[in-house]
């Protein structure tokens, strides 16, 4: 038995042996099912490459990326003229060399993102604010002259039109207040000019406010890269439908850092439906300014735990005024709603329809009172110098 054991070890042995120097110096000369699992893998990878499930989100990206597309904007900047160029001494010593220079060219670019097949697209009113010239330039190759259609300076929206046909690649909005932190997010445009772009991250935060960035914010914050020449551009869900406008990074370079804004899609969709109607964008005002009463201010106020904004300021001859609402009343309510800071007393204001009566719930020395206030319209922003 003993004698058995060892002719079957020594044949064992040998056997190992040998399938070791044929897999090392011959491996062809094995069958499939002996080969390394590897080379397997590839083989059967080149016979059916077509049956590999795609990883990752390139179905999302080929949808969105024919609809976004380059927009490049010119402006004239005029040289100002010398203080003393009139002064009949300073042109007798220097006579006209220090006329007027010719006006100078500058430029810019950005993103936007077509909205409707006959050429509608939505992007940033930063990116065509006091543009002389428009060019659209489509994933394609085609390049079209941009029409302004109307811009909103309070949401930093804006919209233009491109003529070429009515078949072009329209993209598909999404619901961005189903969107929740953690979701996976694509930034897809024109970053530094360097062409079409998409790059992943995730939703960080939402309806983020107080930035100081828009008069009216309720942003997406997301840590998908996003730099200049990205606004205007799309942020999309992993199917490819739109949920933001890309607006603002923060940055105290102009680089990316992993904080970027967007617009949600409803709020963009509201502007772009009203200036595509009328042109513009109308809202509500009474004519206060308020500010959030913090734990200082309710103390002052022996207010307790009152919810509501402080009335600061009330512009004469404004709505406000004529109701009787004065300065250090407490807005507590509008129209029955609840109010728990200013970011939502200027949102309730401005979706109220011009020439309404609305009731507005006051606090004034410690006793609740309710005024009737006609609604006027919200003035124009004015242009920044």
């Amino acid at each position: 038995m003993r004698k058995f054991w060892l002719l079957f070890a020594q044949a064992t042995t040998i056997g190992l042996a040998a399938l070791f120097i044929i897999q090392t110096l011959r491996p062809a000369l094995l069958p499939n099912a002996a080969r390394n699992g590897v080379v397997t893998l590839y083989e059967n990878a080149g016979e059916n490459a077509s049956q590999i499930p795609s990883v990752g989100f390139s179905a999302a990206a080929q949808k969105v990326m024919p609809a976004v597309v380059n927009i490049y904007t010119s402006s004239e900047v005029k040289t100002p003229a010398q203080p003393f160029i009139n002064d009949p001494r300073f042109r007798f010593f220097f006579g006209d060399q220090f006329e007027d220079s010719a006006p100078q060219q500058s430029s810019s670019l950005g993103s936007g993102v077509i909205v409707s097949h006959d050429g509608y697209i939505l992007t940033n009113h930063h990116v065509i604010e006091a543009a002389d010239q428009i060019e659209v330039a489509l994933s394609d190759g085609r390049k079209a002259k941009g029409h302004i259609v109307g811009s909103d300076p309070e949401t930093d929206l804006a919209v233009i039109k491109i003529d070429l046909g009515s078949n072009l690649p329209a993209i598909t909005f999404g619901h961005a207040e189903q969107s929740r932190v953690g979701d996976i997010v694509l930034a897809i445009g024109n970053p530094f000019g360097v062409g079409q772009t998409v790059t992943m991250g995730i939703v960080s935060a939402l309806k983020r406010n107080h930035l100081g960035l828009n008069t009216f914010e309720n942003f997406i914050q997301t840590d998908a890269a996003i730099n200049p020449g990205n606004s205007g551009g799309a942020l999309v869900d992993t199917n490819g439908n739109l949920i933001g406008i890309n607006s603002a990074i923060y940055s105290p370079n102009g680089g990316s850092l992993g904080i970027g804004f967007a617009i949600p899609v409803s709020t963009a969709k509201k502007i772009m439906e009203q200036i595509i109607q009328s042109g513009s964008v109308v809202r509500g005002w009474i004519g206060v300014a308020v500010q959030d009463l913090t734990p200082e201010l309710l103390e002052s106020f022996k207010l307790g735990e009152t919810q509501g904004v402080l009335i600061a300021e009330v512009v004469r001859g404004s709505p406000a005024d004529k109701a009787g609402v004065k300065p250090g009343d407490i807005l507590l309510s509008i129209a029955d709603k609840p109010l728990t800071d200013s970011n939502i007393m200027l949102e309730t204001i401005s979706a109220l329809p011009p020439n309404t009566v609305t009731p507005l719930k006051l606090l004034r020395n410690q006793s609740e009172i309710t005024v009737q206030v006609k609604v006027g319209k919200r003035p124009k922003p004015k242009p920044q110098e």
